[in-house]
């Protein structure tokens, strides 16, 4: 018999990307362009997360997309244009910035078509992801590549053939904005989710465990979404159809949750999207110094 982790079942190549959504919090500055396409520093907020897949080993990629969305495939594709110019300029680079997200992996786009949540969404990835676990990662959620949240995901569901969530506590007053996790069988960074309520109302959350936008699910968890029925906001609810799989982990494997305390930046909000992108600039070598140096300076002043 074999266990799990010589499953090659559980082993997991394909990432779905939903971003359909409409960003509305970002009006008018996504009237006309993805809020995935809003610029941290110098890269939009998407390409942060396709790097973030590649680096876990996940090449395969779809991207769940919507009206208005046709800026996320330009950029990337090739602009065969821009890349003449920069090689006529010897500015090799900005060259290799253009060709890199050109090259990153092999991705794809469908519609979701209604926006029925985020579980319809990911339902529509079904014909592409088959008979295969699959990662799914929401495109306004950055984490530090330097923390390996994700490789550690997919580490846990090839060891286990559970489904995988990433967790992360957050204060009392805040864990109504999220999914919530009841959790048991603590050990090290992971736990079993025994429950989840999605978006719970205030003071009536069973833990401060929420879930943030990482997942890795077996392929039967498109036969759960198919059976949810709207639920929080007249939507399909992912939290929904993981809830059934704790519950009942005969259907499609349980539910275990990696516990998260390092980087992640939620582009998501305003207020977290500026600060998202001063904290990846000060980290960087090029213009981090003279930007930290600055804001001392500012700070000063207000």
């Amino acid at each position: 018999m074999t266990t799990p982790a010589e499953n090659t079942d559980y082993r997991v190549t394909k990432a779905v990307i939903p971003v359909a959504g409409l960003g509305t919090r970002f009006l008018p500055a996504t009237k006309a362009m993805p809020k995935e396409m809003l610029p941290i520093v110098d890269k939009p907020v998407i390409q942060y997360v396709v790097e973030e897949a590649v680096a876990a080993g996940l090449s395969d990629l779809l991207m769940i997309t919507g009206r208005n969305k046709n800026t996320l495939e330009n950029h990337f594709d090739r602009v065969a244009e821009l890349e003449q110019v920069l090689a006529n300029k010897g500015d090799e680079q900005r060259l290799f910035k253009v060709q890199q997200s050109s090259q990153l992996a092999d991705i794809h786009y469908t519609r979701q078509g209604d926006p029925k949540g985020l579980g319809h969404a990911i339902l529509r990835a079904k014909s592409h992801v088959g008979e295969h676990s699959f990662a799914v990662l929401l495109g306004d959620d950055i984490i530090d590549e330097r923390d390996s949240l994700l490789a550690e995901m997919l580490e846990l569901h090839q060891q286990t053939g559970d489904n995988v969530i990433a967790l992360m506590q957050v204060p009392a007053d805040q864990i109504s904005l999220y999914g919530c996790a009841s959790i048991s069988e603590f050990s090290n960074n992971t736990a079993v989710v025994t429950d989840l309520v999605e978006k719970p109302e205030p003071g009536k959350a069973p833990s401060n465990y929420a879930v943030i936008g990482r997942y890795v699910l077996r392929h039967e968890m498109f036969e759960i979404l198919s059976k949810t029925e709207a639920g929080r906001g007249g939507e399909i609810q992912l939290t929904d159809a993981l809830q059934v799989a704790a519950k009942n982990p005969e259907i499609a494997g349980g539910v275990r949750g990696v516990i998260f305390d390092g980087r992640r930046y939620d582009t998501g909000d305003k207020i977290d999207f500026i600060k998202a992108t001063l904290k990846i600039a000060l980290d960087r070598e090029d213009i981090g110094p003279e930007l930290r140096s600055w804001l001392k300076e500012y700070s000063a002043t207000i």
